[in-house]
């Protein structure tokens, strides 16, 4: 099982490759400085002992999102062949507020939901709500 975890903050987004059984990580890394000027990716692949920094624009976290999967997917570099080899998604959102106390599957009444809370935290939740 992979489980691509991710977590947006108002200019970064951290992921995971994992698999959630056996605890291990196949890639992680950090997206920097999203929609800001000198924006920086750092991609690690654990069991390869392989490490890339590089600078790319990334405009919003969809472009820093898009990257983190070309990398996931690169032919030489990465560790899945095709997004199709990812069975879900792990979202960190900042404030649920009282609404959540406990995962949830994502769904429109949830995103509303984190939508409502963004006063709580005017810095994280648009950008969780883009990731």
């Amino acid at each position: 099982m992979k489980i691509l975890v991710i977590n947006c903050g108002s200019s970064s987004l951290k992921y995971q490759l994992i698999n959630p059984e056996t605890e291990e990580v196949f890639a992680k890394g950090l997206c920097e400085r999203i929609g800001i000027d000198g924006s920086k990716m750092e991609y690690e692949v654990p069991a390869k002992d392989f490490e890339k920094k590089l600078e790319a624009p990334m405009p919003s976290h969809k472009e820093a999102l898009e990257l983190v999967m070309s990398h996931l997917t690169d032919k030489e570099i990465g560790v899945i062949a095709s997004v199709d080899e990812v069975d879900a998604l792990g979202h960190r959102v900042v404030h649920g507020g009282e609404e959540f106390a406990q995962s949830v599957l994502i769904n429109d009444e949830v995103l509303k939901a984190i939508e409502a809370n963004n006063d709580l935290a005017p810095l994280h939740n648009p950008a969780n709500l883009m990731g």
